[in-house]
């Protein structure tokens, strides 16, 4: 049966943005490659997540592909800020222009992947078939696995139960209709101005509230497009040497030794432009709990002079440290709660007992005709301990990993030869622009692969060692932030049962030192052709 198999030097689970690329790399190399993808289509994320509003917090001429010159030249964004079909489009483009989609199986879903010591090849088997291949590289996203709450009665909802992370292509007719949504995270945030439009009453369920910055998002502007355009390499890498990877101020100056007025300025500032990039040059607002309670507080300030209720505008104002959760960038999202229409619910003073067939009950009864679940995912891991994912000695990954995950650089694990994550935990992923992370990884894999092949070399295995070491590095930079004390989906807080520890590389300038270094020195820390 093993020989009948069709065998693969690589194959890639997944075809959004780090599986396109991927693809285009191993193929360039003379690979032979399969993708397989569980949706219809290719995007990823970006096919998922077609929700009213959605769009990417990071400028448009950041997110956005820099391995080919031509390709940043002749696509022009419409917006500073790009929505979620204008980026699908993009991707739709790119696999087009460079003829990716040759080699895309869709709608096929990995059911177990296992590694045979044999014959040091990966046996994939999917709900269509079944592959072997050398390689097996993981695309599967830091954000793909939704979550959905237990919520007693969810089932028996007769309305329209939508969900954020997986919503449907036909469009949503929201006019005159009773909506409830829950959770207030980027997604809702992004979700409520835009329906609040059309609807009769937006009943907003909230947990915990969101520090957002305004977008000030609009057309493109050419003349900075222009400028873009004219250094993009260059402009590229300035940002990475920034510590999340984005085109903000990296200056080095303190709040704590700077002048309250001047710092205020700075903020206001930067809250009229700068998005994500907010905190504007002040190294220590994620590291100084009281630096960071002046940047916090200029945006609950900020929270409450929008919003005409103050009791309302109280329970916006998050109480935790800002940055502590990944901050949101809106359009209008504060002072969509001004409306007669929208009303906020705080869950932690009254929680929601259960939905029935036509309401929600909390403090008292909604009847709704449509209920939102923008309640988040099961980050960074969840795609990976999903799956049925089998390593040598028949270990499984989810087993592996029950007790906090760990990986090698985000990029090998441990008794999982020949297997790749692209952002898998350890890398800064989700706390940096994800395009040119990805790029990094994707190109990263592909140079090893090249240099496996040139050297002889067969099998390639992070050591248990390294893994040990280098997630106790991403641990110990964490602890010298704000970040490991708030609880969010960066260390599994959001998922009931999932071990908790903080899963991101803090910093791209030094990870990209620590990965440049350990290439360097052939692949320190990984093992060739033996067992850990």
């Amino acid at each position: 049966m093993a020989d009948e198999l069709k065998k693969y030097d690589a194959l890639i689970v997944g075809a959004g943005v780090s599986g396109l690329f991927m693809s285009y790399r191993l193929k360039k190399m003379g690979l032979s490659v399969l993708v397989v993808e569980k949706a219809d289509q290719l995007g990823g994320t970006w096919n998922w997540n077609r929700y009213p509003g959605a769009r990417c917090d990071i400028p448009s001429l950041e997110y956005s592909y820099q391995f080919d010159e031509d390709l940043q030249q002749d696509w022009n964004w419409s917006e500073k800020y790009s929505a979620g079909t204008e980026i699908l489009e993009y991707l739709k483009h790119v696999a087009e222009r460079f003829d990716l989609k040759e080699g895309i199986n869709f709608e096929e879903e990995v059911v177990r992947a296992q590694y045979n010591e044999k014959n040091a090849l990966w046996s994939v088997k999917t709900n269509k078939s079944e592959y072997q291949s050398k390689f097996c590289i993981f695309a599967t996203g830091c954000l793909s696995v939704p979550n959905k709450p237990e919520i007693k009665g969810l089932e028996s909802f007769k309305g329209e139960l939508l969900q954020t992370a997986s919503w449907p292509r036909e469009q949503i007719d929201f006019t005159g209709k009773n909506v409830a949504i829950i959770g207030t995270g980027s997604s809702s945030i992004q979700t409520i101005p835009e329906i609040a439009k059309d609807v009769k009453n937006l009943y907003v369920f909230q947990r915990t509230p969101n520090y957002s910055i305004p977008s000030n998002n609009g057309p493109m502007d050419v003349e900075v497009e222009k400028n873009v355009k004219s250094r993009y390499s260059e402009f590229r890498k300035e940002n990475y040497l920034n510590g999340f990877g984005i085109a903000v101020d990296s200056g080095e100056e303190f709040i704590s030794e700077s002048d309250l007025e001047e710092v205020n300025a700075q903020l206001e500032e930067n809250w009229n432009s700068s998005g994500l990039g907010f905190f504007g040059g002040y190294a220590d607002v994620p590291v100084d709990v009281n630096s960071n309670e002046v940047a916090a507080n200029f945006v609950r300030n900020k929270i409450k002079a929008v919003v005409n209720d103050p009791e309302t505008a109280e329970k916006l104002c998050p109480k935790y440290h800002i940055g502590g959760k990944r901050l949101c960038v809106d359009t209008g999202y504060f002072e969509i709660f001004n409306k007669e229409n929208v009303h906020l619910i705080d869950i932690n003073q009254n929680p929601i007992s259960q939905v029935d067939a036509e309401s929600i009950e909390a403090d008292e009864t909604y009847q709704i005709d449509a209920l939102i679940l923008a309640t988040g995912f099961d980050a960074i891991t969840g795609a990976l301990t999903g799956l049925d994912i089998v390593g040598r000695n028949e270990i499984n990954l989810k087993d592996q990993w029950k007790e906090g995950a760990k990986s090698y650089l985000g990029l090998g694990v441990s008794n999982f030869p020949n297997l790749f994550t692209i952002t898998g935990p350890g890398s800064p992923s989700v706390l940096s622009n994800m395009m040119p992370s990805i790029e990094q990884h994707v190109n990263w894999i592909a140079n090893c692969i090249g240099w496996m092949s040139e050297n002889n070399k067969s099998v390639i295995e992070s050591t248990e060692t390294a893994e040990e070491e280098w997630m106790k590095l991403v641990n110990e930079i964490a602890d010298t932030t704000i970040f490991t004390s708030t609880k969010s989906w960066y260390n599994g807080s959001n998922i009931e049962g999932k071990a908790k520890s903080f899963l991101p590389f803090i910093g791209v300038p030094v990870y990209t030192e620590k990965l440049e270094e350990i290439t360097a020195a052939d692949y320190q820390g990984f093992v060739f052709d033996k067992s850990n």
